[in-house]
């Protein structure tokens, strides 16, 4: 039986059938690109291989105010506190540095009791040492200090042998002594110099904080080469630079407007401050770093103990007294 031919316009009801122009085999022009609308926001990152990085959301950021409140509300009343014992001078003034002296003490003995010293003797001393300063001067200071061994032999002999060593109990005890009750003493003898010593005391106060201040600003800012990697890292010889000029600039200046205080002197004086500033820090590190300890304390709040704070005082406070001896008296 023989098929009738096909008709596609009959099949398909008069519908055109031909196929659509996008499934064409070759369009006679192409089609316009479509437009896809981009979400604005930062491009994402790429990692080292080429994947997308992850992404983490950003809290909020933290404003730097409360720490800098907290360091000035700590650091004003002891500035107003050393103004107003300096002004006072006398009685005043030596308490102050027997207190000083015991918190000191307190915080290296904080940090070494695993050597058991003998904080009986040396607080003892600290007070016989500023009562000496006060009352006398410094051959009066020599007694005290020879008078302190027999007493320490007595208190370790009454104590016995113990764990750590009666040796290392004496020489962390002469430390107490040595390095901080007889600089806080020295600071008696400044003060009680005839007609300028509260002046001397506040111009090595100022040279010791222009120093430090100095030598922190110039070492972040361009600091490259470190000073004593291995006892303290952060410290840079282009701080050590900045603080010299700071320590001496700030002596010399006060010269300026002290009469009675030559212009060479309080050069050579302010340079000698800027000098000794420095070590006292370093040496504190150093005992820091030996003992395994960050701060010595919180006296200072966010500023950490008294040792952290008057660590570079300590070495130039002796120094001024004997300078201002040798130049002005």
């Amino acid at each position: 039986m023989e098929t009738p031919p096909f008709d596609a316009e009959e099949a398909s009801g008069g519908v055109n059938l031909d196929p659509a122009p996008w499934v064409q085999g070759e369009p006679s022009e192409p089609p316009p690109a479509q437009r896809h609308r981009r979400r604005r926001g930062p491009r994402p990152r790429r990692g080292g291989d080429g994947t997308a990085a992850q992404r983490f959301p950003r809290g909020p950021r933290r404003r730097p105010t409360r720490e800098t409140i907290a360091r000035i509300g700590v650091a004003v009343p002891w500035i107003v506190f050393a103004i107003v014992i300096v002004v006072l001078g006398g009685i005043p003034f030596a308490l102050a540095m027997i207190g000083l002296s015991m918190i000191g003490m307190a915080e290296l003995f904080r940090m070494t009791r695993r050597f058991r010293p003998l904080p009986p003797v040396a607080l003892a001393a600290a007070v016989a040492l500023v009562i000496a300063a006060y009352y006398g001067g410094q051959f009066q200071m020599i007694i005290v200090l020879a008078a302190t061994f027999p007493v320490m032999f007595l208190f370790a002999a009454a104590r016995g042998p113990r764990e750590g060593g009666t040796t290392s109990a004496i020489a962390v005890t002469l430390l107490a002594i040595l390095w901080i009750a007889v600089p806080f003493a020295h600071a008696v003898l400044l003060r009680q110099l005839p007609l300028h010593g509260g002046a001397l005391v506040i111009d090595v106060l100022v040279a010791t904080f222009l120093t430090d201040t100095a030598a922190y600003a110039g070492g972040r800012l361009f600091g490259r080469h470190p000073l004593a990697p291995r006892i303290s890292p952060n410290k840079t010889i282009e701080g050590l630079a900045f603080g010299f000029v700071g320590g001496t600039a700030g002596f010399w200046f006060a010269g300026l407007y002290q009469d009675w205080l030559p212009g060479i002197d309080a050069l050579i004086m302010g340079m000698c401050i800027a000098i000794v500033a420095p070590m006292g820090d370093l040496f504190e590190s150093m005992l820091k770093r030996d003992l395994d300890v960050k701060d010595t304390g919180n006296v200072f709040g966010p500023h950490g103990g008294l040792l952290d704070r008057l660590d570079a005082l300590l070495f130039t406070i002796v120094v001024g007294y004997y300078l201002a001896v040798a130049f002005l008296y």
